[in-house]
């Protein structure tokens, strides 16, 4: 119901700031713009669609041979002590338990081949627990938050693309994308398990974040002695084993269970195709709808507001350019990635403003993508709180990146 009226709210807001600059101020060609969006983005979720059609097949096909071989039941083992506590409608043997794990260590890598389809199948996995088919369950909630607050441990896109533009030290935005990632995450996690009355004061609940926090300062103190080849090269190669090393495990463990790898593989590989072609209407309506947003001008008249607001009460406004980055995030991850690609064009890489606007890109996830994507391979349409859990974890990643960024490079 949030998600309707969200949808229907971007849509009138389009229309009315276009009727008013066509109007009032003349510019005519702004119509012509918001209707080339409409189906300009229509065509985008389509192709976005069949592009991950392939990509959904081949690893929804290793999922099914890891399946039947008993190696996502071996990992679900494994993660069982944490996420029973955090998924507690979730059976500590269910195969669930293993995906997400998997789902949420592609993200920690910035795997989003492996990742989304990952999410996909965790998803219909959680479904088939939940006894309400067109609403959103607790564990649903979690699962998608713990997506869209969007952990990532190696922000190699983003350091590419400062090496691309001239940045002098491209992996300097390296460490306060780190902290800022892991604030929202560790925010979003809170903030569902205070809705959900989840005791964050469990032993495996305290253990767990307290290793992963270790392990990221680690992380940090280790990565600040490199530099960006040596970055670089390390993490693709440790990815690169992690993935290939995952693939060779499932397939080995189902020869040891005399499983039929092959037909196990194209099993997988026909779900794969049948969520892609589901997910296709839900995709379509949000990024329309956020593309129409964007091309009324609706966007530009919200920056201008923020920037009089901020200097009215005596702030600093020097954030206030890669704001355009922070407010396309969890609409669009191409529109977030374009807006941060402009602020360095227009700024230069190095600039102050261009380095927050790439803290920013990598604090956090598409929020309504996700949202969109996940909830509508399954059918849910009532999404309860999980769009306002994932909105503030969003928020608090943002605030944390401006906050880190004046730390950091002003």
């Amino acid at each position: 119901m949030v998600l309707n009226y969200i949808w229907i709210g971007f849509l009138l807001i389009a229309v009315v700031v276009a009727l008013i600059q066509t109007f009032l101020f003349g510019d005519t060609a702004v119509l012509t713009a918001v209707m080339d969006s409409m189906f300009g983005s229509a065509k985008t979720g389509f192709e976005i669609s069949i592009g991950l059609t392939g990509v959904l097949a081949l690893w929804l096909g290793i999922l099914k041979i890891g399946e039947n071989g008993g190696a996502i039941k071996f990992m679900s083992r494994l993660v069982a002590p944490f996420f029973c506590k955090i998924f507690p409608e979730v059976p500590k043997d269910h195969p669930a338990m293993g995906t997400i794990f998997m789902n949420i260590s592609a993200n920690m890598l910035g795997l989003d081949n492996a990742a989304t389809p990952l999410g996909l199948k965790a998803m219909n996995e959680l479904q088939e627990l939940n006894p309400k088919k067109d609403t959103a369950s607790n564990a649903m909630i979690m699962f998608l938050v713990l997506n869209t607050s969007g952990l990532t441990i190696i922000p190699i896109t983003v350091m590419t693309y400062r090496a691309q533009f001239g940045a002098v030290n491209p992996s300097d935005v390296f460490l306060p994308i780190l902290m800022a990632t892991f604030f929202s995450s560790l925010v979003g996690f809170l903030t569902v398990a205070f809705a959900q009355k989840i005791n964050i004061f469990q032993k495996n609940i305290i253990l767990t974040l307290g290793a992963l926090t270790a392990f990221v300062v680690g992380l940090i103190a280790l990565f600040a002695t490199m530099d960006r080849e040596s970055i670089q090269l390390y993490s693709s190669i440790v990815t690169n084993i992690i993935l290939l090393g995952i693939v060779c495990a499932f397939v080995i463990m189902g020869l040891v269970k005399k499983v039929n790898v092959y037909d196990s593989f194209v099993e997988g590989a026909k779900e794969g195709f049948k969520v892609a072609v589901g997910i296709i209407p839900y995709l379509i309506a949000i990024l329309v709808a956020i593309g129409m947003f964007r091309a009324s001008g609706a966007m530009d008249w919200l920056l201008w507001g923020i920037e009089k607001i901020v200097a009215f009460v005596g702030l600093n406004t020097d954030f206030v350019g890669a704001l355009p980055t922070a407010l396309m995030k969890p609409l669009s991850g191409s529109g977030a990635r374009g807006m941060m690609l402009d602020t360095m064009n227009t700024y230069g890489a190095d600039a102050f403003v261009s380095k927050l606007s790439c803290i920013v890109q990598g604090s956090t996830d598409t929020t309504f993508y996700i949202l969109a994507l996940y909830f509508g391979s399954v059918g849910i349409t009532k999404t309860r709180n999980a769009l306002t859990c994932g909105l503030i974890a969003d928020f608090a990643g943002i605030l944390a990146a401006i906050l880190i960024g004046y730390l950091f490079f002003h």
